[in-house]
């Protein structure tokens, strides 16, 4: 199992940006497919991106892409969310998650199909 934990949540203006961290103990975090997701509230957990073990290949939610860029570093056991262009719909929490596999894209946007998470940052956008 690999322990995450988030970092880099805050306030920022609405066309402000982000980056939020997630570093990871445990296991091997370069055996791990990483995500990102995130949580308004009353609405249900939401996929954002995905980034694979070697950080080769990446996906994204098309309500995200060209804003938001995932990446990681094996070294510093850390995945990263660079978020741009907020607005005030991006208000959420922002989880990362883990998984020992990579899958396809509908199954890979649920929450259930991913192993471990974090605790979650705030991230809170203002008009």
């Amino acid at each position: 199992q690999v322990q995450l934990v988030e970092s880099g949540g805050g306030l920022v203006q609405a066309g402000g940006s982000l980056r939020l961290s997630c570093a990871a103990s445990g296991r091997t975090f370069s055996s791990y497919v990483m995500g990102w997701f995130r949580q308004a509230p009353g609405r249900e957990r939401e996929f954002l991106a995905a980034i694979s073990r070697t950080g080769d290949t990446t996906y994204y939610a098309d309500s995200v892409k060209g804003r938001f860029t995932i990446s990681r570093d094996n070294a510093e056991n850390t995945v990263y969310l660079q978020m741009n262009s907020l607005n005030p719909e991006d208000t959420a929490v922002y989880y990362c998650g883990a998984d020992l596999s990579w899958r396809i894209p509908p199954k890979m946007v649920l929450p259930t199909q991913w192993g471990s998470w974090g605790q979650g940052t705030q991230v809170t956008v203002s008009s």
